[in-house]
C-alpha cells in the first residue's frame, strides 16, 4: 500500500528532477457561527489543524510554458482544476516562462470537508514558487491563493490557526496534537444548503481563543447536517460509542480524537465497511512546510 502518512515517508532529493510534495488534510476542530452579515456571509470562529496524512503531488519542471496534469479527472476540464488554476495563476502573476508536469496521487475524499482541493492548490503554489524561483513570500502567495478559495491561504501559511470574521482574520496557535480517526459516509453535502438552513444556530457568543481552548469543542453545523443526512447521523452515533466525535466543517467527514495512535487504530479496525477512513495525527506545522524546509535548506 502506498504511504500517505508524511512523517514516515522516505525523503530524498530527486536525481531525475521529479519532486514529490505532500498535500495534507485539515480538520476544523471546532466551528461556531456568531452572526449573519447583510451580504449573506456568516461570521464564525473556527480552529484549523493539519493532519499528517493526505495527497501527494509529483512535480517536474518543463522548459516550455505548458502545464500538464495527470491523471485526467472525469467531467472536469483541465482549466477548471484547482491545481491547473494555481499553476496558471502563478505563471501569469510572475511572468514565468517555465511549465510543469504535475501528477496528483489522490487519496483524500472529494467533498469531505478536509480541504483536499484547497490543499492541492496551496501545495502547487508553494512548490512551484520554489521550483520556478518566482521568490514570492508566503504572504504574497496567500493573497494569490485567496483568488482560488477561502481555505487556500491557511494551507499556504502552513500553521494551525484560529480564524474569525468570515474566516479572514487568522491567529496562529498550537492546539494539542492529538490522534484522529476520520471517517466519511457515502454522501455529498451541500455547504450552501447547510448555511441557508433556517434553524442553523447564528448567535453563538464570541469568545477569546484562550477560553475556547479550555472548553469542549463542538460544531454549530452538526445538528443541521445530522438532521438532513441520515448517513452522517448513523456514523456519528456509532463513533460516539468509542470517543468524543463531531463533524469537520459542514462535512461529510466526521472525526474522533484519541490520545494515542493505538487507541485510534483499534476503533478504525471496527469501522463500518461502507465508509472511507484513516487514522492520522494532528500537526500544527504543515507537513508541506516541514518537507520544504528539509528539501531546500
Amino acid at each position: 500500500m502506498k504511504n500517505y502518512h508524511f512523517s514516515t515517508a522516505i525523503l530524498t532529493r530527486p536525481s531525475n528532477g521529479l519532486y514529490r510534495f505532500p498535500s495534507p488534510a485539515k480538520l476544523n476542530l471546532f466551528l461556531y457561527i456568531n452572526g449573519r452579515l447583510e451580504n449573506g456571509y456568516h461570521e464564525l470562529q473556527t480552529l484549523f489543524q493539519f493532519l499528517d496524512f493526505g495527497d501527494w503531488l509529483e512535480i517536474e519542471v518543463r522548459d516550455d510554458a505548458q502545464i500538464i496534469l495527470s491523471p485526467k479527472i472525469p467531467h472536469l476540464k483541465q482549466e477548471d482544476n484547482l491545481i491547473y488554476r494555481a499553476a496558471h495563476l502563478l505563471q501569469q502573476h510572475s511572468g514565468c516562462q517555465l511549465g510543469a508536469n504535475i501528477h496528483l496521487d489522490k487519496i483524500l475524499p472529494i467533498g469531505g470537508g478536509v480541504g483536499g482541493g484547497s490543499s492541492n492548490a496551496a501545495t502547487t503554489l508553494v512548490a512551484l514558487n520554489t521550483l520556478w524561483k518566482t521568490q514570492y513570500s508566503l504572504e504574497e502567495l496567500a493573497q494569490l491563493g485567496l483568488q482560488l478559495g477561502a481555505d487556500v491561504p491557511i494551507f499556504i501559511q502552513g500553521k494551525a490557526a484560529f480564524a474569525e470574521g468570515v474566516g479572514e482574520k487568522l491567529h496562529y496557535c498550537n492546539p494539542p496534537e492529538k490522534w484522529y480517526l476520520v471517517l466519511k459516509p457515502d454522501v455529498s453535502i451541500s455547504t450552501g444548503l447547510i448555511f441557508q438552513a433556517p434553524n442553523l444556530p447564528r448567535n453563538t457568543p464570541k469568545k477569546p481563543l484562550s477560553q475556547l481552548l479550555t472548553e469542549n469543542y463542538t460544531n454549530d453545523c452538526e445538528k443541521i447536517v445530522r438532521d438532513h443526512y441520515p448517513e452522517v447521523e448513523e456514523l456519528i452515533s456509532w463513533l460516539l460509542q468509542y470517543a468524543p466525535a463531531r463533524l469537520t466543517g459542514t462535512g461529510a467527514c466526521i472525526f474522533a480524537e484519541f490520545d494515542d495512535a493505538k487507541s485510534a487504530q483499534a476503533v478504525f479496525l471496527n469501522k463500518p465497511e461502507h465508509c472511507f477512513g484513516f487514522v492520522a495525527q494532528g500537526v500544527n506545522v504543515s507537513p508541506l512546510h516541514q518537507m520544504m524546509k528539509r528539501l531546500f535548506k
